[in-house]
Parts: structure tokens; C-alpha cells; sequence
């Protein structure tokens, strides 16, 4: 049996196929690193800015974990400033641990960049 005109096609695709999905990844890769670049600097040349606000709600997102590697977890919280808008803000597990929903004090942060949060009480 001899090769088909399809098996010519075959073979001569699989090695663009392999460059198309390697770009793809590589352009995924660059992707992800210039927007966190920007982010980092977005933050950077932002007011760092003080405020009362209130602990509203607290997320956590989990993920990875299967087979051999280990589960990595993020925390977020959710505060309300006094004009009554809100911002999610992701911080460290042992900063989550320490608010609890409705709790009231004032909020240090640049940006996205959550830098700290000096509670003064609670509301039930």
C-alpha cells in the first residue's frame, strides 16, 4: 500500500500544528506576565490611601492539589468604605485570619495591593 494524498497533508500539518500550539503557549505565558507587570506598577503610582471601612465578606479560592503536587489556597476580603463602595482585596492567610466579617476599623491600601487594616470593633 502506498501513502494517500491525506498522508502527505497529515504529515506536513502535525509540524505546524506543534509550532501553532507552542506559540500559543508561550504567547499565554507573556501574556499573564505583562498584565501582572502592569499591575505591579499600576499599583506602585497609586495614592497610598488610608480609610475607615467595614469588613463585608471573605472568600477563599483553592486550587491545584491533585496527585502528587500540593493545593494552593488565595484569600480575599471584601470592605466597604464610608461613600459605600466596595473592593475585594487579596491578603496573606494569617491577614484573613485575623478579620471577621463586620468588623470596623481603617484600611491601608495602594491600588489592589491590600497593606493593612488596624481593627477598632465590630457591628452584629
Amino acid at each position: 500500500m502506498g501513502f494517500s494524498p491525506f498522508d502527505d497533508f497529515m504529515f506536513s500539518a502535525m509540524p505546524i500544528m506543534g509550532v501553532i500550539i507552542f506559540a500559543i503557549v508561550i504567547g499565554g505565558f507573556i501574556f499573564v506576565i505583562v498584565k501582572g507587570v502592569g499591575q505591579w506598577s499600576s499599583n506602585n503610582n497609586s495614592p497610598r490611601l488610608t480609610v475607615p471601612a467595614q469588613v463585608k465578606t471573605k472568600r477563599t479560592h483553592t486550587w491545584g492539589g491533585s496527585g502528587d503536587s500540593s493545593a494552593s489556597t488565595n484569600y480575599y476580603v471584601t470592605f466597604q468604605v464610608e461613600s459605600g463602595d466596595r473592593m475585594e482585596l487579596g491578603l496573606s492567610g494569617k491577614e484573613y485570619g485575623m478579620l471577621a466579617e463586620g468588623d470596623i476599623g481603617i484600611l491601608t491600601f495602594q491600588g489592589t495591593r491590600y497593606l493593612g487594616f488596624e481593627r477598632n470593633g465590630s457591628i452584629d
